[in-house]
């Protein structure tokens, strides 16, 4: 997402080792002048990249000029066609070297097809997004949880791993994803709002700040990025406007604190460990919520 997955965002959240998917709008200029001041940061992002032919012939472009770059992600909405597939076979051929993501996908079948094809990481979600409709608009989609627990079932039976990407509101759904046995978390809109999301600069109205967030089948990014929506589709992502909430660090640390905790309450020393501690159970209310409209701070 190109709210969220920026450069100014990967030189932050490097810090604390965590993993940026660079969105794929970059320029290979752009990325040329990333690299040079910032060749430690490399081995935490991956570059983007849809299957096109011009998609193919940049992602090949920056892969030369910056060849420490060490991840691929594969990324198109809907993952389930034979296209895809080989696209995902013709760059496990070109860059024998680099690790693959690719999605997104929600099914065990799918799930092992691409293992199969060459992507060592699968990305999985279709639908759960804060700013995606294709549910809405399409009918189609996939409860989250069960796509975790069944995909990562899948894939780790290969000796492949996925990433569960979307539907996470809080540091619990991100502990819940790895508890699920999801390898990585992918996060859009627990990250914007912040100095580093992309979207253009804050708007102010009646005393508060705001930022824009959108989904990348939204009309807001289709008329950036494409020319507007194509009159034989809809679009299938909102945008909305979040409260500005200043640098991305200090919501990193309290998502990395909320599963750290969560790790000691149900006794997993590391986090590969959290999915074999995890116990899922049906609950109608998960938090007391009889002072939250008073609710000072969080």
């Amino acid at each position: 997402m190109d709210t969220v997955g920026t450069f100014e965002m990967a030189a932050q959240l490097s810090k604390l080792q965590l993993f940026t998917t660079v969105h794929k709008h970059y320029t290979v200029e752009q990325w040329t002048e990333f690299a040079k001041d910032n060749k430690e940061i490399l081995s935490n992002v991956a570059i983007s990249t849809g299957m096109t032919e011009n998609d193919f012939k940049k992602l090949r472009d920056v892969i030369t000029a910056i060849p420490e770059i060490e991840y691929i992600c594969v990324d198109v909405a809907n993952g389930y066609s034979e296209h895809f597939v080989e696209f995902v076979r013709y760059v496990r051929k070109e860059f024998p070297d680099k690790t693959i993501i690719a999605g997104n996908v929600v099914t065990c079948e799918m799930v092992e097809e691409l293992i199969l094809s060459g992507a060592d990481i699968v990305k999985c979600g279709i639908g759960p997004g804060s700013v995606c409709t294709t549910r809405l608009k399409t009918g189609v989609g996939y409860p989250q949880l069960s796509c975790i627990l069944e995909c990562a079932d899948a894939a780790h039976g290969l000796g492949g791993h996925i990433v569960s990407d979307g539907g996470c509101t809080n540091p619990g759904d991100v502990a819940k994803a790895f508890g699920a046995g999801a390898d990585f978390v992918m996060l859009g809109g627990m990250l914007a709002g912040h100095d580093e999301s992309g979207a253009g600069d804050i708007i102010e109205r009646n005393g508060r700040k705001f930022k824009l967030f959108y989904g990348m089948s939204s009309k807001t990014a289709m008329d950036k990025h494409s020319g507007g929506v194509a009159e034989y589709r809809a679009s299938e992502g909102k945008t909305v406007e979040v409260p500005y909430r200043g640098s991305v660090l200090n919501t990193a640390q309290d998502i990395l604190g909320g599963v750290r905790s969560c790790c000691t309450y149900v006794g997993a020393s590391k986090l590969k460990e959290l999915s074999r501690r995890t116990t899922f159970i049906r609950v109608s209310q998960q938090l007391n919520e009889i002072f939250t409209p008073n609710t000072v701070q969080h």
